[in-house]
């Protein structure tokens, strides 16, 4: 995890109100997400699941479906997005997600009882997000194989994820830079 390390410690922290929040290709899509650092990440994200005991990839719009991409083209394995908008579809499940920066719902599809799934996000903060899938899928009826985030933020808060979330990297913000902890 070289590259994502050295790439974190780099990364520009912005304050969007009153949140500290770091810019990164993993999360932001800026700078720019370079091959070297998507592979870096499969290989990262193969070495904490058994990706031949899942049937489908999971991953909430917008910044997880790259990671999703990459993860299908390495292992055939297909991926469902989670999406910010309705489409209307019969077994379409409504979850509400809250993070430390919005409130919103999200858009299950593609996921029926028994489908076992590896929930696949950039970063998890507040754990806001996956929270509301995990517990959407939960609801349907799917099994989760894992959930694993590209980048953990240590923060005080105390998230309710209804699965274990494993993580590449964990960061926290200190005096306004990222440090990377193992």
């Amino acid at each position: 995890m070289e590259t994502l390390r050295r790439t974190l410690e780099d990364a520009p922290v912005i304050t969007r109100g009153g949140y500290e929040y770091f810019v990164h290709p993993v999360t932001d899509g800026i700078p720019l997400v370079e091959a070297d650092l998507l592979r870096e990440i499969v290989d990262g994200i193969l070495e904490l699941t058994t990706i031949d005991t899942v049937d489908k990839i999971v991953a909430p719009e917008s910044m997880g479906i790259h990671h999703a991409t990459a993860l299908t083209l390495a292992t055939g394995v297909p991926f469902s997005v989670i999406r910010k908008r309705p489409y209307y579809f019969e077994d379409e499940v409504t979850v509400e997600q809250r993070t430390a920066y919005s409130e919103q719902e999200l858009y299950i599809n593609n996921i029926s009882a028994g489908d076992r799934v590896l929930v696949l996000d950039d970063v998890c903060s507040t754990g806001g997000t996956l929270t509301a899938i995990c517990s959407g899928l939960l609801d349907i009826g799917a099994e989760i194989v894992d959930a694993i985030v590209v980048i953990r933020r240590r923060t005080d808060s105390r998230c309710n994820v209804p699965v274990e979330v494993k993580s590449l990297v964990d960061v926290e913000i200190t005096e306004g830079q990222v440090v990377v902890h193992s």
